[in-house]
């Protein structure tokens, strides 16, 4: 797509800390990262969510996100990260590329991913009803 700044990347159009890349899929340092070590990961082919995305492209995509995710381990030494898609607008997503978010978390560093509740009394069941597969 012209006007994906992650396409503008892989195309050498604009710059980026690049942490891997093979044929398919690239790694960066995002540019407004939550800790130090804020990774990136994207498949080259241009796809805007989740459901877009040929289950062989996820499938190399993931595995580049468990790759990278050890070396955070090893070459920052942190001792977790989180793993995070947000897709679509309303989840957060703010440029139309799919991408995984690594972010290297410390003990203590106050980050909380986002707010939890319970359910009220028969939402649970409500919900269930919608979206059960089997």
């Amino acid at each position: 797509m012209e006007t994906c700044i992650f396409c503008k990347i892989i195309k050498g159009e604009l710059p980026a800390h690049k942490v891997y890349e093979d044929e398919d899929t690239l790694a960066f340092l995002d540019i407004n990262p939550t800790s130090a070590g804020h990774t990136l990961v994207i498949p080259k082919g241009h796809y805007a969510n989740f459901e877009e995305v040929p289950e062989d492209v996820l499938k190399k995509t993931i595995l580049i996100v468990k790759l990278i995710g050890q070396k955070l381990k090893d070459g920052l030494g942190v001792e977790s990260y989180n793993v995070c898609e947000n897709n679509d607008e309303a989840a957060g997503q703010l440029i139309p590329h799919i991408h995984f978010h690594l972010v290297p978390r410390y003990k203590g560093d106050g980050l909380k991913p986002w707010p939890q509740a319970p359910y009220a009394e028969g939402k649970a069941e409500e919900v269930l009803k919608k979206i059960k597969i089997n």
